[in-house]
């Protein structure tokens, strides 16, 4: 397999940086026009070149271009991620059900589903996963373009626009990708530092410089499957050919907006790059003149008889001599320039508020997020910014799942299903998110089937089945809530025994008395007090009343 690979392979092996300057061209038109739109924004999301930690970023005179990114960012979040629900679910054919388990075991299969829905969701929750693609979000509504990069054994990575180049065909499908990626000595692999003759980390000294080293990663599309393999420098690194399938590539790359025949896509903040940049010079234009309004100076008369010295060294209350004709305050006229600058920049703060959200209709009141919200949220994302929210649907939430899913099962935290009959689907849009709308309608269902009464649906309503469906819907284990038929059957034995003791003692009672009333006074009381005194005796009686009842 790894000779099939190499071979495979063998036409692109050294040559990944050169392919990498290749099309740096191609994406230096996007990489300039994001440095752009981030300088109005949040400036260090895509660094210049050359710039390192110490790099000082000059922030913008006006916020509401970051306020707008982390908020139109954060809605996404909650949206693509919701916390309280699945965003997506497990479907399976009508045909293939009957096929597989039978139509009556639905209920079973949709709680089943749930489960595996909700371990998935635990399992983004406890894997950090809200981080990173936060951050993604963001260089998207920035800059248009992101990388996910998400292995099977470590957490979610994040490349920028700066650190990738891809290739898609005029379809938009991806053909290939390489990323660049920058090591020191200590956190190159064993293997490659043989390779490249480089000293092992215990031989390097604290003063050897830190020498960065490029390490690329080509992913290219060969039909079946995605083949990837990696240079450091124009080197091979051993072991690094490798291939997955084509619904299981760990790099996404994700568009904002995605253009026909153009390999990267473009971001909102470039949609509204105008407004920005008007709001930046009425912005600065405003906060300098106020600063030079503020500006209070004093005027005197050349040939005045008032001394500067006098009213500069004067405290307030002194009594001087002077002429006030001779002293005048310096003002600046522009208040009217200053309303017009205003009235622009309001008028302009709030397209950009309608561009990016701010001036949202849902306002959260409680600390847990309903579906209902996420709904609205999902519809308004939809209508406002043209649906981007599906584009990331299709391009983030059903590649994620996939491996996740996957991921999941090769570390045995869920059994294997047939993939080709059980497949994701992201629910979007008016048609809710996740398993919620089953819910509702199958609310609405009883509410048609009310009218026909009670005995009708007793005798056509599978309660079993529906409690099932109705668990799976909210998204509820049910596992020791609903009582099996074994414990049902357990319960009526039980039921059944005690109502059949309490009977034989109620008929022990009145046999007892009807013994002891047919009997003397003295008698009577001397086998009341032996039978109480030996049980043995009182069975003895009982066991007699009933021969000679039976005798009669």
């Amino acid at each position: 397999m790894k000779e099939d690979l190499e071979e495979d392979m063998y036409a692109e092996k050294g040559m990944l940086k050169s392919m990498y300057e290749q099309a740096f061209s191609e994406r230096e038109s996007y990489l300039k026009r994001a440095r752009e739109c981030a300088k109005l924004t949040i400036p260090n999301l895509i660094r210049n070149e050359g710039s390192n930690w110490a790099t000082v970023y000059e922030t913008p005179y006006q916020g509401i271009g970051a306020r707008g990114v982390n908020h139109l960012a954060s809605k996404l979040l909650l949206t693509l991620l919701p916390p309280n629900s699945p965003f997506f679910r497990l479907t399976i054919d009508d045909f293939d059900i009957q096929e597989l388990v039978g139509p009556e075991q639905r209920g079973a299969v949709e709680e089943g589903f749930s489960k595996i829905e909700r371990s998935a969701m635990n399992e983004i929750e406890t894997g950090a996963f809200r981080v990173p693609v936060f951050e993604a979000l963001k260089h998207l509504i920035t800059t248009g373009n992101c990388l996910i990069y998400m292995p099977e054994e470590e957490g979610m990575r994040v490349f920028h626009l700066d650190r990738y180049i891809c290739k898609r065909d005029p379809m938009g499908n991806l053909l290939y990708l390489i990323t660049k990626e920058s090591l020191n000595a200590k956190t190159i692999p064993e293997k490659a530092r043989v390779a490249l003759g480089l000293p092992s980390p215990q031989e390097l000294s604290p003063e050897t410089p830190d020498k960065p080293y490029e390490l690329f990663t080509y992913l290219c599309n060969k039909g079946k499957y995605w083949h990837v393999h990696q240079e450091l420098g124009t080197t091979t690194v051993p072991d690094s050919f490798g291939k997955y399938p084509l619904d299981k590539n760990p790099f996404i790359p994700l568009r904002f907006s995605r253009v026909d025949g153009e390999s990267y896509g473009r971001g909102l903040v470039e949609e509204y790059l105008g407004d920005l940049k008007s709001l930046e010079a009425l912005t600065q234009a405003i906060v300098e003149g106020s600063a030079a309004a503020a500006k209070i100076l004093f005027l005197v008369r050349p040939n005045g008889t008032t001394r500067i010295k006098t009213v500069a060294d004067a405290p307030s209350g002194a009594i001087v001599q002077g002429d006030a004709a001779d002293v005048s305050t310096l003002q600046v006229q522009k208040f009217n320039d200053f309303r017009v600058a205003q009235d622009a920049i309001k008028e302009i703060q709030d397209r950009l508020a309608a561009a990016f959200l701010l001036n949202s209709s849902v306002r959260r009141e409680a600390e847990r997020v309903t579906a209902e919200e996420i709904r609205f949220m999902a519809q308004e994302l939809e209508s406002t910014l043209g649906g981007v929210y599906s584009v990331l649907s299709q391009e983030f939430q059903l590649p994620l799942i996939n491996l996740l899913l996957a991921k999941m099962v090769k570390q045995k935290k869920m059994p294997k299903f047939p993939k080709k009959q059980i497949k994701p689907k992201i629910v979007t849009g008016m048609e809710a998110l996740g398993r919620g709308q089953d819910l509702n309608k199958l609310s609405q269902f009883l509410e048609y089937l009310a009218p026909l009464g009670p005995e009708v649906l007793a005798q056509k309503l599978n309660i079993d089945d529906y409690m099932d469906r109705l668990g799976a819907s909210l998204g509820i284990d049910t596992s020791g809530l609903i009582k099996t038929d074994e414990q049902i059957q357990q319960e009526q034995a039980e039921a059944q025994q005690a109502q059949q003791a309490q009977l034989e003692q109620q008929q022990q009672a009145q046999l007892m008395g009807d013994v002891v009333k047919g009997a003397t006074p003295q008698i009577a009381k001397g086998m009341s007090e032996g039978m109480a005194q030996d049980p043995g005796m009182a069975k003895m009686m009982r066991e007699a009343m009933a021969g000679q009842m039976g005798n009669a």
